[in-house]
């Protein structure tokens, strides 16, 4: 029989969750077949079975594993290998003691691998061997069960938060896949319904509670799990402030010719051709900028300098309730109109949730624009181990001398953010200029 471990879905992946099975628990399924989505720090995948045979489920629907981990066996021929972690992950098994009506149950199939664990688990070995008639601990009490028997799903951690506070894990909602009940449904206010409410006094209360009556002065509380991708952008975001030396040059741009090329553009009149955005024309002059000064196109990794042949410029995308940066591949040697169909393309991607990661990875430099949410300037965090990120905030007309006169020109703020440790001052000086001196004459975008 063979295993089906965690596996390693993009580059920067240590763990995965199990989102969803696509194949009942002793199903047969073919080589080739889509079996699982897992959620990625970057992106839902769906995993394919690498064999033929029936599908035997170790890992439960919201359960979180490293990379290796073992999430379910395929092999033989169906029959009772669907029995075995369809509903019940491993460590819910290890979770309370056997029972003496459990002695004649079938004993749960244990895996030796210590590293498989839930999100709320400890890491679990494998289920020691049941004696004849055991007798639970004094200071434990069984996993508890609904009326007809079925055992409630709940993890570990939740269930010992219940039991600590006194808490029947029967009487709560479970929030988690599945309806599993988790922490957050243990420790949420509302959820806690065998807690008793103490009767109000009979004297009035005061017009204005204080934080002691209350207990908060804010209030009650919620507590929001973080997604896969949100905790590796939490992750990543703190290590770049913790790790890189940055500094940020800051320039103004003027669009004006910018502006008419686009209004040209889109004087053609040709339906089927995509009109290139600004931000379209800050990519391209970014890519053709990074060519030019090779160290803005590197990292800093270990005491040395990284120099990439390849110049892909990421793109920051709002996805919901996340930000996605995906990728767009040798942005020097596209037209300005093949970057503005490919950034479109991937911006849908993001937002419907059809990304892979192959999209999202390999950048070497980022773009992050803000100017559509009216922010005229703002300074990004760098997105390690890239060398430098750019800040885009929003055009606006602008009074400025020309010729020896004031006139109105529309002017883009530009912040650029770096890595001290490859870029210097001057460097990143003459990096920035070389964008805006392409922004400002945008023909040569065009070539």
């Amino acid at each position: 029989m063979g295993e089906v471990v965690m596996p390693r879905l993009s580059d920067s992946m240590e763990e995965g969750t199990i989102l969803k099975w696509l194949v009942e628990p002793g199903a047969l399924v073919k080589r080739g077949e889509s079996i699982v989505e897992i959620e990625t720090d970057k992106a839902t995948m769906t995993y394919e079975a690498d064999a033929d045979g029936a599908l035997e489920i170790v890992a439960s629907e919201g359960d979180t594993l490293p990379i290796g981990s073992l999430i379910a066996r395929i092999g033989g021929d169906g029959g009772a290998n669907g029995a075995v972690g369809g509903e019940t992950r491993l460590s819910d098994e290890l979770d309370s003691p056997p029972v003496a009506a459990e002695v004649d149950a079938p004993t749960p199939v244990g895996d030796p691998n210590p590293a498989i664990r839930g999100s709320d688990s400890p890491t679990v070995g494998a289920p020691p061997a049941a004696a004849p008639k055991p007798q639970p601990a004094p200071t434990e009490t069984p996993a508890p069960t609904v009326a007809d028997g079925e055992r409630i799903k709940a993890s570990p951690l939740a269930r010992r938060l219940a039991k600590e506070q006194g808490i029947d894990i029967a009487t709560l909602q479970g929030t988690g896949p599945g309806g599993r009940i988790v922490r957050a449904d243990v420790e949420a206010p509302k959820m806690r319904a065998s807690t008793p409410v103490a009767p109000p006094p009979a004297a009035a209360a005061p017009a204005t509670p204080t934080p002691a009556e209350t207990g908060t002065a804010k209030g009650d509380v919620t507590q929001v799990e973080l997604s896969r991708m949100q905790q590796v952008v939490a992750r990543r975001m703190a290590e770049s402030k913790a790790t890189v030396p940055e500094f940020t040059l800051t320039a103004d741009v003027d669009m004006e010719q910018a502006v008419a090329l686009r209004a040209q553009v889109k004087a053609l009149g040709e339906e089927e051709r995509v009109v290139p955005s600004y931000n379209d024309m800050v990519v391209k002059a970014c890519a053709l900028a990074l060519r030019d000064f090779p160290r803005a196109n590197g990292a800093y990794r270990d005491g040395r300098f990284e120099l990439y042949s390849r110049v892909n410029v990421g793109v920051a995308v709002a996805a919901q309730d996340a930000l996605v940066v995906p990728t767009v591949f040798d942005a020097d040697r596209q037209t300005l109109t093949e970057i503005a169909v490919t950034t479109r393309a991937l911006a849908e991607r993001v937002r419907s949730g059809e990304v892979t990661p192959p999209e999202l990875s390999g950048g070497t430099f980022t773009v992050s624009n803000l100017g559509m949410f009216g922010v005229t300037s703002f300074t990004a965090v760098i997105n390690p181990p890239q060398a430098a990120i750019l800040a885009v905030g929003a055009m606006a007309p602008r009074a400025v001398p020309l010729d020896g006169e004031i006139v109105a020109r529309n002017v883009m703020p530009v912040t650029l953010a770096c890595d001290h440790r490859i870029l210097y001052g001057a460097d990143a000086a003459q990096f920035l200029a070389r964008i805006r001196e392409l922004l400002e004459n945008p023909v040569a975008l065009l070539l």
